[in-house]
């Protein structure tokens, strides 16, 4: 499956949640940002890194800015 493929499969929520984690924010702060427990961030965080294929929030970051040459706002 190619990286494009891949950010394609993924939730709205998990994007969602990928964004927020490239910003740099923590799993409590995404959390109430989203109105979900921590415990639904880490499950979204790990199914998140699973489908892409990563091991931490710098490898999903590049990754990010590999696929769409920006970081998200």
């Amino acid at each position: 499956m190619s990286k494009y493929e891949k950010w394609h499969s993924l939730t709205p929520r998990e994007q969602e949640v990928g964004q927020l984690i490239a910003l740099g924010e923590s799993n409590k702060t995404i959390a109430f940002a989203l109105g979900i427990s921590q415990r639904t961030v880490e499950s979204h965080r790990s199914r998140l890194f699973f489908k892409l294929g990563v091991r931490n929030s710098t490898h999903l970051v590049w990754d990010m800015l590999s696929h769409s040459g920006k970081l998200p706002s």
